[in-house]
């Protein structure tokens, strides 16, 4: 069973593109195992309307940060804003603020459909 399907914007695809391909391959198998079993340790809500998709690999913390999009009552996805690799234990508060933004931007633009 598929609980969700995850979307990449534009920055998320930006940054996925800068990963080896090793490294990139264990976040879409990360991402592929969250949809199915929406584990946890790999999707973890941040704050309000923010979430954070975690893969470790050779030692980094790579995270792709994302919202839920339920106005489509029969789809529900998940889109990615963007990621980072994280260095310190806590998401900085500004790739928060970062994914926020991106999210309200998302939002205006499918209301002006």
């Amino acid at each position: 069973m598929q609980y969700f399907q995850t979307r990449f914007l534009e920055e998320a695809d930006k940054f996925i593109a800068t990963l080896d391909t090793k490294e990139a391959r264990k976040v879409f198998y990360n991402i592929d195992l969250v949809e199915q079993t929406n584990d946890p340790r790999l999707f973890k809500k941040l704050q309000k309307d923010i979430w954070e998709f975690r893969t470790k690999f050779g030692g980094l913390q790579i995270r792709l940060l994302a919202f839920w999009d339920k106005t489509d009552k029969e789809e529900t996805f998940v889109l990615a804003t963007h990621g980072f690799i994280k260095k310190v234990d806590k998401v900085p508060s500004n790739e928060i603020e970062r994914a926020m933004k991106i999210r309200t931007k998302y939002f205006e633009n499918k209301s002006k459909k």
